[in-house]
């Protein structure tokens, strides 16, 4: 059972020690249970900084804007102490009392840190980080298809929904106002949000919650943004768990979110274009048309692609024989997919790439043309001639000759 603990207001301010800001180097760790306090009154009582919080009390504190100014950083910090507390809210009805206090307690702190009354020192931000990986970072349950054998896709009625979230919802909401608050040091913080913690947040993505993913989605964007050290690791990162998605398991739930990320990422690459951003296409973002899984993702899977080509229009080239390669065979659904994409690249292919690769597309349109399905013709068709010409303004009469004669069999077809 846990234990209530009411504490009220200090009888005097002396009673409470600002824990210092350590004059060592920036580097050097920070060992908390070895400080010595150096007044006569903190040498009698410890401090609640440096009290180790019994793990079955969750106390009563005062609220942070009703103690002076010289103790709000001890109370904030074992503010953060009781938030560490763990809670099974599979049970709605244990420890109720417990979870309200700590609910309340995270919804002072996020008044707080999005306020900026109260300024974080780096002891503060090491505790407020901590306490938010030991919410955050935990083992996802299994995911429903590892219990039912499926392979579909879920539908929106059957989604998984945490229990734990509004909970949750709390520790993420005040990690996103840590992030964006102006008062918040770059230098200092990029030490507790290094690139471990950047890793764990990416394998919270494969959380079947969606509430979970879109808030994953935001916090790590702003972290991209604000923290320009990180951004190499984090595509890198982004990277590796498309491969092991590509090529292992064909299985993760946040997909569709990362590729939302890149999709303004990319939106904001400088011209011309690394060499990495260029393997980075050909590597992970075309065979991510590969898994039978394609459709949960294809809207912003073309989206990152036809940046690339608005970006750099000397890639339409590399990305439609891309599509080519992995175009499907018996999948007409997303057969339908990959020709509305097709569509989308088209429009933004120059006379010269389009010219080379223009035997291997008419060949598969016309096995798209000829096809069974109703709907896979529908679409073949519409793309027109005039599309396929680039609007007939920027080629030769050659060219549109040619491409002219080249489609007439499959009209004809």
């Amino acid at each position: 059972m846990f234990k209530i603990i009411k504490r009220g207001k200090k009888s005097s301010k002396g009673d409470a020690v600002e824990p210092p800001i350590p004059s060592s180097l920036p580097n050097a760790p920070v060992d908390h249970a070895s400080r010595i306090a150096t007044s006569a009154v903190a040498s009698q009582h410890v401090t609640l900084a440096n009290a180790t919080p019994d793990p079955s009390v969750v106390e009563v504190l005062p609220l942070l804007k009703e103690v002076a100014l010289s103790e709000r950083h001890v109370l904030f910090i074992r503010k953060l102490q009781i938030c560490c507390v763990q809670f099974d809210f599979s049970d709605t009805v244990k420890c109720a009392r417990q979870k309200e206090i700590k609910r309340q307690t995270l919804t002072e702190l996020i008044d707080l840190v999005q306020s900026g009354s109260c300024k974080m020192n780096e002891i503060m931000q090491e505790e407020l980080v901590r306490m938010i990986s030991t919410n955050l970072f935990r083992c996802l349950p299994p995911a429903s298809h590892e219990n039912t054998g499926s392979e579909g896709i879920e539908e929106e009625d059957d989604m998984y929904l945490d229990p734990s979230w509004p909970h949750l919802q709390l520790v993420y909401e005040l990690l996103l106002r840590y992030v964006m608050s102006t008062e918040m040091d770059t230098k200092v913080a990029k030490r507790y949000l290094d690139h471990s913690f950047v890793l764990k947040l990416l394998d919270l993505f494969d959380s079947e919650d969606p509430r979970e993913r879109e808030y994953l989605k935001t916090i790590l964007h702003r972290i991209y943004g604000k923290f320009m050290v990180h951004r190499p690791f984090i595509r890198n990162g982004i990277n590796n768990v498309f491969y092991r998605f590509i090529f292992e398991t064909e299985r993760h739930n946040g997909i569709g979110e990362l590729l939302e990320i890149l999709g303004s990422v990319i939106n904001g690459f400088a011209l011309p274009m690394k060499e990495e951003h260029k393997l980075f296409l050909v590597r992970a973002l075309i065979p991510l048309h590969k898994p039978k899984c394609v459709s949960a993702y294809h809207h912003q899977l073309s989206y990152c692609i036809t940046q690339f080509v608005e970006k750099d229009y000397r890639l339409a080239d590399i990305v439609i024989r891309g599509l080519l390669k992995y175009w499907p065979i018996t999948n007409c659904g997303k057969e339908v997919l990959f020709l509305n994409e097709l569509e989308e690249v088209l429009e933004g292919t120059q006379p010269a790439e389009f010219q080379r690769c223009l035997v291997p597309l008419f060949k598969q349109l016309g096995r798209s043309i000829n096809s069974p399905h109703f709907q896979v013709v529908s679409v073949t068709k519409n793309v027109h001639i005039n599309e396929l010409s680039l609007a007939g303004t920027r080629i030769n009469l050659v060219l549109i000759d040619c491409i002219r004669l080249s489609l007439l069999p499959l009209l004809v077809g």
